[in-house]
């Protein structure tokens, strides 16, 4: 069944891949496009291009040629590109919220606040972030021994499904993991619930129906984008860590929608949402027709 599993994976891939490296094709060729705003789109798009060459190859490995082996060593590697890709997408989406606030609380001053040298600052703290909370993991997996069975009951290396192979105290990889978890999915949700607030009641603060409804619209997909990581995102660490009687196909199809749905939608969403990105992409295809 394995072939048959691959056929939704594999074409989840490619939509990912496509739908993000056309973004980032689109808002590199395109001048109009040259804004804060789509900066942290374009910071998006490769976070999620990076998320899915991290996992879906060595996924589809397994389904297509029964590849089913990895070394610990590039477990380790694959673990530390995947949680800290995920942790500085989280930081993206709090940068895009801070874009939405200025924008729609501060328009006057929107390009004297948001300018490429702070937006540059932004992305290398996320980085920066990322991987200084990431870092420590593999040297404290390292450390453990690890003689009972070597399956990782995922497709991916993931930091909990390595640490219950441990036969070992695991206590502060366990600590570590929900601290990591509490300072970047609640402070990060808790800043953007803010910036929400403050725009939610800037707009409800306008004259007519008709500039609230414009005002609201500008968020509507950066919203789509929080759902769709965070939700799946706080699912899976909730079922690895508190849920030990729930079906381990469940685990894995959370896991699975955690890093695989994100880069899918997000690109479809600002696609059609986006009127600048929409009017671009079907110039060049009504181009390339003629």
């Amino acid at each position: 069944m394995h072939r048959w599993i691959s056929i939704p994976f594999s074409t989840v891939f490619a939509i990912a891949l496509l739908g993000n490296s056309t973004l980032l094709y689109v808002i590199k060729t395109e001048p109009s496009l040259h804004k804060p705003m789509f900066y942290f789109l374009s910071m998006l798009a490769l976070t999620d291009l990076v998320l899915s060459l991290t996992t879906v190859p060595k996924m589809l490995s397994i389904f297509w040629f029964n590849a089913r082996e990895i070394t610990f060593k590039a477990c380790l590697v694959q673990m530390f590109f995947l949680h800290s890709f995920a942790i500085m997408e989280s930081a993206v989406l709090l940068a895009m919220a801070f874009d939405r606030y200025v924008a729609v609380c501060n328009p006057l001053r929107y390009s004297s606040i948001l300018t490429n040298s702070l937006i540059a600052k932004i992305g290398l703290l996320a980085l920066v972030r990322a991987s200084g909370l990431m870092l420590p993991l593999p040297f404290l997996l390292r450390r453990l021994p690890y003689c009972r069975s070597h399956v990782i009951s995922h497709c991916y290396c993931e930091h909990m499904a390595v640490v219950k192979l441990a036969c070992a105290d695991t206590r502060f990889n366990n600590i570590y993991g929900i601290f990591v978890v509490l300072c970047i999915g609640v402070l990060d949700l808790l800043c953007i619930g803010h910036s929400y607030l403050m725009i939610l009641r800037t707009v409800l603060s306008l004259a007519t129906k008709e500039e609230r409804l414009k005002a609201l619209g500008t968020c509507l997909a950066h919203i789509c984008a929080i759902l769709f990581f965070y939700t799946p995102a706080v699912l899976s660490s909730v079922i690895h860590r508190f849920s030990h009687h729930i079906a381990p196909h469940v685990h894995i199809l959370m896991a699975n929608l955690y890093l695989l749905f994100p880069p899918m939608m997000n690109p479809i969403v600002y696609g059609v949402k986006t009127k600048e990105i929409r009017e671009r992409v079907l110039t060049a295809f009504s181009r390339k027709r003629l």
